[in-house]
Formats: C-alpha cells, sequence, structure tokens
C-alpha cells in the first residue's frame, strides 16, 4: 500500500480580551508560516482545501473573527464591530500564539484586518499572499461601491443591508464569474447563510458593512507601508470578482514593482475552483521565504 501524507489539523480555541477565537492549525511549528485571514461572510473554513493542500509542509494558522465562524460573537450593543476592532483582537491573537514570524494571507476582510496587523507588528511580516484582497481605489467594483456608500443615517440603509444579508444572495459571492460551477462546494455557501441567517450574525454584518469605508480611508496608509518595507508578495486574483477587480490586483505593482503578479479565470473565492494552481504557487512563495 503506498503511504499517504496527511496533515493533522487541529481545531482549538484562545481567549484574546475576554473573547474566545476559534482557530485552526497545521504543520510543523519549526516550518514557513501562513497566517491566513477570511473574508465576509464565511470563516477559516474557508481554507479547509488549502490546509489539506500544504498542512503537511507548511505552518498554517487561520482565526474566525469575532462575530464569524466558531469564535464568539458578542451582541453588537456592547462590542465595536469596526475593522480596527476586529485588528485588535487579530493583534491580540498573533500575541497569544507567540507567532514572531509568518507570511499573511490577505482576502477579502482579511485584508483591511491584515494591514492593520501588518501596521502594528511589521517586524513580523515575513511575506504577503494576496487573494482578492483589495488596498487601492480602483479596485472596488461599482458594485461595492454602492455598499461602502450606504451610512447609518440614510433612510433605509440599514434595511437594505439586512435584506442582503438574509436573502439567500451568496451565489453572487460565489458563483460569479466561475468557469465550472460543479468545483464549487456547495457546503461552503450553505454554511455561511445558516449563520447569516441569525439576527444577531445580520447586525454583526451590517455594523462592519457601515465601516467598511474607513478602510479606503487607510489606502493611502497601507500604500506608503508596501512602499516602505517592500515585502515579499505573491498576488493570486480571480480576476472576474465582482467586488473587488482585476485593477486592484494590478494596482500592487506600482507600491511593489517586484510583487509576483497571477490572474485565474474565476470569481471572488478563487480558491474553490483553482485550488491546485494556488496551493502550487503559495508553496513555492513560502520555500522562497
Amino acid at each position: 500500500m503506498t503511504a499517504l501524507t496527511l496533515p493533522r489539523i487541529t481545531h482549538r480555541h484562545v481567549e484574546v480580551d475576554g473573547l474566545r477565537i476559534f482557530y485552526r492549525e497545521a504543520g510543523p511549528a519549526e516550518a514557513p508560516t501562513l497566517l491566513l485571514l477570511h473574508g465576509f461572510p464565511t470563516a477559516s473554513h474557508q481554507f479547509r482545501r488549502l490546509f489539506e493542500a500544504l498542512g503537511s509542509d507548511y505552518h498554517l494558522v487561520a482565526p474566525d473573527l469575532p462575530g464569524f465562524g466558531h469564535s464568539d460573537t458578542p451582541d453588537p450593543a456592547e462590542f465595536a464591530y469596526t475593522f480596527d476592532r476586529l485588528a485588535e483582537v487579530i493583534t491580540g491573537f498573533v500575541d497569544a500564539l507567540d507567532l514572531r514570524r509568518y507570511a499573511l494571507y490577505l482576502f477579502d476582510y482579511g485584508a483591511p484586518v491584515g494591514f492593520r496587523l501588518a501596521e502594528a507588528r511589521p517586524e513580523r511580516v515575513a511575506g504577503l499572499v494576496v487573494q482578492n484582497g483589495n488596498a487601492y481605489h480602483e479596485g472596488i467594483s461599482a458594485l461595492f461601491q454602492q455598499v461602502i456608500d450606504l451610512r447609518p443615517e440614510q433612510p433605509g440603509a440599514e434595511e437594505l443591508l439586512l435584506r442582503e444579508v438574509s436573502s439567500g444572495s451568496l451565489d453572487l459571492q460565489y458563483l460569479t464569474g466561475v468557469r465550472d460551477r460543479s468545483l464549487v462546494d456547495p457546503d461552503s455557501p450553505a454554511l455561511d447563510q445558516r449563520l447569516l441567517d441569525l439576527p444577531r450574525h445580520q447586525r454583526v454584518q451590517v455594523q462592519l458593512m457601515f465601516d467598511y469605508h474607513r478602510n479606503l480611508e487607510r489606502y493611502p496608509d497601507w500604500q506608503h507601508w508596501l512602499r516602505t518595507h517592500t515585502p515579499p508578495t505573491l498576488i493570486a486574483w480571480g480576476r472576474n470578482d465582482p467586488f473587488f477587480t482585476e485593477s486592484g490586483a494590478h494596482a500592487y505593482l506600482r507600491d511593489l514593482p517586484g510583487a509576483e503578479l497571477h490572474l485565474f479565470d474565476t470569481g471572488h473565492f478563487a480558491l474553490e475552483e483553482r485550488l491546485q494552481e494556488i496551493a502550487a504557487l503559495i508553496a513555492e512563495f513560502l520555500d522562497k521565504l
């Protein structure tokens, strides 16, 4: 019988600022570390197949943000669901696990959280893997800009966002731009929608959407950080993303002309359809680090 090499993936919680933060971990601690930050409206489970592909040879750590997945979801009336606050918790998470050096996987909501973490702990960032994680104004689609422009004081704005997170509209995220829908695991959007259907989780997402415009205000700072620190960077981008456009991928090259850019003919959740190619690129990138 041929011996199989399968990663040992653990599922744990750690307390950070009074919150139980769930995380997945795999791989030898002495191997290059990749800290994976998930997006909306999912959680670390979006990386489960990547863990299976890379978790035997590399140290992978993926937390669930507060209000997502298996991490605590404190009442939005008592906890400020802003990207600043999420980044504070993840900074505490990194300290709690004593992660001294890591590459950051920046995707969707994980990008603004990750850039704040990079600003707070620049000496720990060995490199960046950017997968549809935006840091440039030209990377924002007209569709997503309409959401970003909404404000709590606008009549009907909150009701509109509540309908968006509770209407089963995840096909837009998971299937737009995908070439072979049979490669998209239906369990992924089903699990996401199950959590989104909970009233508290809906209020969490509405608060974060209302806060998203503050990320765009930070773009010049993050671009300056990139130019100043010039981290080794791999960009793997689904070019048919309805939210973060292909222009946002190319824009990184202004500040990181040495970055490695790969565009894939797929959508927002590029790992669903193009796991094999992206996993191979990440492995090669981590080996160089």
